[in-house]
């Protein structure tokens, strides 16, 4: 089998295997994915603003854009600034919504974690390969 662009480059002796990323990936999108079904309901239903919602969205941006850039490009320091942007909203998510939903919040718990390591992971990258 061929390597990918990615099995090349360099990576800190910590980061997980590539089958590891499409796993916590498939369980992220979906808590992710269900929570900005809830923010549109609260959203719909005048419970929250817009500038609450506005969060979700710039993080689905910047969540989607990610892997193109990453990976298409192959522009590790854009990507390392775009999952910092990833990380930054999704922080600004869970501070808005808490005073409306609590569970919401603690429901991108996982997701936080997870691009917390994902941001020190695409750091290193960076700073190996650049």
């Amino acid at each position: 089998m061929e390597n990918s662009w990615y099995d090349t480059i360099k990576k800190p002796s910590w980061a997980p295997e590539p089958w590891v990323f499409g796993r916590v990936w498939s369980v992220l999108y979906i808590i992710i994915f269900a929570v900005n079904i809830y923010v549109l309901m609260f959203l719909s239903k005048g419970q929250i603003s817009w500038k609450v919602a506005l969060p979700f969205w710039l993080n689905l941006f910047f969540n989607f854009i990610f892997t193109p850039i990453q990976f298409g490009l192959r522009n590790q320091f854009l990507a390392s600034l775009v999952i910092v942007a990833v990380l930054v909203t999704i922080i600004w998510s869970m501070i808005a919504i808490w005073p409306s939903s609590k569970w919401l919040t603690l429901a991108f718990i996982p997701y936080l974690v997870w691009v917390g390591i994902a941001t020190v992971l695409q750091l290193s990258i960076w700073w190996l390969n650049r």
